[in-house]
């Protein structure tokens, strides 16, 4: 396997992209130099000087972003101290909460958007700002195809939660106090005091959830700086770490220290090792496979099964652990405390933004408190925090995060009960008269990346209030959805193919008996083949989801889950980039 290359010499001003725009003596250059006057700037800001995108997905209406309208003039700060321009260029939010009828319809739409913004403007470098669920995914996707040097800053975990003395953290808690509720035990008076204790500021979700995740998965790959993904949003190192970022892109444009010199297929291994014992979002494994898939370093389901069975879980934060959450990690080491815990699965030769190699970046790691960053000895559990699943209901696999399930229901075998769509399956579990046991294991079809559209996160069934009056709190659910990361429960989440093209999801009638076994990653409809093709030979395709507009290109180009959930014509390599704009 050939190993990332450092740079090696410092590229000349006329080397730098942006000299194209600005530096010729000639009449398009003339405008293009004449209109930056216009905005105020001088020949000073920008000659002999790498121009830097800052990309920003503030706005108004995504909470996991509302310091970025100030954290961008840290980054800026750090830019011109390091002798840069930087452009600030607006990109689409994505709330993870707000937007429907989900984030992941937009990922690759911020991917997309992130790549032309960098192709099309006078950009020698970038900063991506991001954190919120399909942010973070979306932007490094899109700069990873444009191939300039860029570096990542983290919006970092918000504040814990707090109601009367107990931490609460976001989306876990809501979704175990949801339960209590629904069971009669929290009164209306009580869910309002909740609803205003369970997110103090600004940040994301600070439980592992899929935004802490793929900050951490970032800082693993080494696109952003050593120790920068777990600082907590409102902490006064997380303006100086925008800035250090500021000031790092410019250095990386001048020794041309492209995604192309610096990440191996190793960057991609060990960030699956990070996320194991990070106790990951089952979404980890989407936007792994769609981000490396860019960077033509292919990474694969059966990597993650490979690291799942190898790596222990050893953060202890929610949903996975049991007590601790973001801000407590970061006191504890942070990312680095985590890597260098599982320094001994990981290949220290990667390179990262740093210019250093991993195992440097390492060397002064460590962990301040072993209960929120377990020793290898004594994991919150002992193989990583997901699994895959195969068999004849998901040919091409199905996720699991046993870390969060419980033990009773990792080998169990139980009637289906199946719904078609979400709506009808929400107004069922409200039925105290419906049939169901706790042996059940619930199926939501036709919510897969076709189906949904976009995958929503649905996967996270909720348990029938019949059963959550008799103290049922598990049970297994399958779905060609995704759940949030900040749920827990024993979920099969991702079934591939999934049940809107004709997957074997799509032939399962109520009563069928599934058989789980998490151990041998196995999963069976005990129906026969000739049963099952009485039933494929019945079956007929859903009318289609749209006819117009970016749904009608979504639906035409969306690869499955275990393919990354990237548009098929956006999946190119290193080795085949889109040429550079003409300028006349």
């Amino acid at each position: 396997m050939p190993r990332a290359t450092l740079p090696v010499e410092r590229l000349k001003p006329e080397a730098l992209r942006s000299y194209r725009w600005f530096g010729p003596d000639d009449l398009r250059s003339f405008g293009h130099r004449s209109r930056f006057m216009q905005m105020g700037f001088g020949p000073e800001d920008w000659r002999g000087k790498p121009v830097i995108a800052v990309v920003n997905t503030w706005s108004d209406v995504n909470q996991c972003h509302s310091h970025f309208k100030q954290r961008v003039e840290d980054v800026k700060r750090g830019v011109l101290q390091a002798g840069g321009l930087p452009l600030e260029l607006p990109a689409i939010s994505l709330s993870e909460p707000i937007v429907k009828p989900t984030t992941m319809l937009y990922r690759n739409f911020l991917a997309m958007e992130t790549e032309e913004l960098l192709r099309s403007h006078p950009i020698d470098g970038a900063v991506l700002m991001g954190g919120c669920d399909k942010t973070t995914p979306g932007l490094v996707m899109g700069a990873l195809s444009m191939g300039l040097p860029f570096i990542y800053v983290p919006a970092g975990p918000m504040l814990r939660g707090n109601w009367k003395g107990k931490v609460l953290g976001s989306g876990s808690d809501a979704w175990k106090y949801w339960d209590e509720r629904r069971a009669g035990n929290v009164s209306d008076s009580e869910w309002a005091e909740l609803e205003g204790g369970i997110a103090r500021s600004h940040g994301t979700c600070m439980t592992m959830g899929t935004a802490a995740t793929m900050m951490g998965i970032a800082e693993a790959i080494g696109l952003c700086l050593p120790g920068s993904s777990a600082i907590p949003a409102p902490d006064a190192g997380h303006p100086r770490m925008c800035a250090a970022s500021g000031r790092r892109i410019v250095d990386m444009v001048w020794e041309d220290y492209t995604p192309k010199r610096m990440l191996a297929r190793i960057n991609f291994i060990n960030a699956i090792a990070a996320a194991m014992a990070m106790g990951c979002s089952t979404n980890a494994i989407i936007h792994l496979i769609a981000m490396s898939r860019r960077a033509g370093l292919d990474v694969s389901l059966e990597d993650f099964d490979a690291a799942s069975r190898k790596v222990p879980v050893l953060a202890n934060i929610r949903p996975s652990g049991d007590r601790y959450l973001m801000e407590d990690f970061f006191y504890a080491g942070g990312m680095p405390g985590l890597l260098k815990r599982i320094e001994g699965f990981l290949d220290l030769q990667a390179l990262g933004v740093s210019g250093k190699s991993l195992g440097e970046d390492l060397q002064q790691a460590q962990v301040h408190i072993d209960d929120v960053i377990r020793p290898l000895d004594q994991p919150i559990y002992a193989e990583g925090a997901l699994a895959v699943l195969r068999g004849n209901i998901a040919p091409d696999g199905v996720v699991i995060k046993p870390s969060a399930c419980a033990p009773h229901l990792l080998k169990h075998t139980g009637p289906a009960l199946v719904f078609d769509d979400y709506a009808s399956m929400k107004v069922a579990v409200d039925d105290e008269a419906l049939e169901v046991t706790a042996d059940h294991i619930m199926v939501l079809r036709n919510a897969g990346p076709l189906g949904g559209p976009g995958m929503p996160e649905w996967g996270m069934l909720p348990i029938p209030t019949k059963l959550v009056k008799q103290g049922v709190r598990d049970m297994l659910r399958l779905s060609d959805a995704r759940m949030s990361g900040t749920s827990y429960g024993a979920c099969m989440l991702h079934c591939a193919p999934e049940a809107f093209i004709g997957g074997p999801l799509a032939l399962v009638k109520t009563g069928d008996l599934i058989s789980v076994d998490v151990a041998a990653r196995s999963i069976h409809l005990q129906v026969s083949d000739a049963e099952l093709a009485q039933r494929r030979a019945a079956w007929r395709a859903p009318e289609k989801r749209y006819e117009r507009g970016y749904g009608w290109m979504f639906s035409r180009h969306i690869l499955q889950a275990n393919e990354g959930c990237d548009f098929d014509f956006l999946e190119t390599s290193f080795g085949a980039p889109v040429n550079e704009p003409d300028i006349y």
